[in-house]
């Protein structure tokens, strides 16, 4: 009976901390995205008053265009859609037109210091994001 307990226990407590981590927290908005990223980017480069509001409208009209693209990928999977290959290869082509533009804008705005401390810290991320994903792709394939 004891054993009974103990395993019933186990089960609804393990339950309820799936349901917890999968409704997560509260997301934030674009503009709070925004002002968070450009003073974490203040810390690390030091920006003066005018890097920062020429940053922040670019990160700000980044982060809706993310925002959309997430709301319309997401309700095209709740459909059951999926990106055709040459969907794939213009979301990909976008992407990468993004970046170069991203870096450009931001070459303009920083410093050559500046900026050469920018695209390190900005390497680095995107490595960590990329072992994050191969990991991810790892797990759903062991399961």
């Amino acid at each position: 009976m004891k054993k009974l307990i103990l395993a019933i226990a186990l089960v609804m407590t393990t339950l309820t901390f799936a349901q917890d981590r999968k409704q997560g927290r509260e997301k934030l908005t674009p503009e709070q995205q925004t002002e968070l990223h450009v003073k974490k980017m203040t810390l690390d480069l030091d920006l003066d008053a005018q890097q920062q509001k020429e940053v922040k409208t670019i990160f700000l009209e980044q982060a809706k265009k993310r925002e959309a693209k997430m709301a319309e990928m997401k309700a095209k999977r709740e459909k059951g859609e999926k990106p055709s290959a040459d969907e794939r290869f213009e979301m990909k082509n976008k992407m990468l037109d993004n970046q170069i533009e991203m870096k450009a804008k931001m070459k303009k705005i920083l410093k050559p210091e500046q900026y050469k401390k920018w695209e390190e810290n900005h390497d680095e991320k995107a490595a960590q994001a990329k072992e994050k994903m191969q990991k991810r792709v790892k797990e759903r394939r062991g399961n």
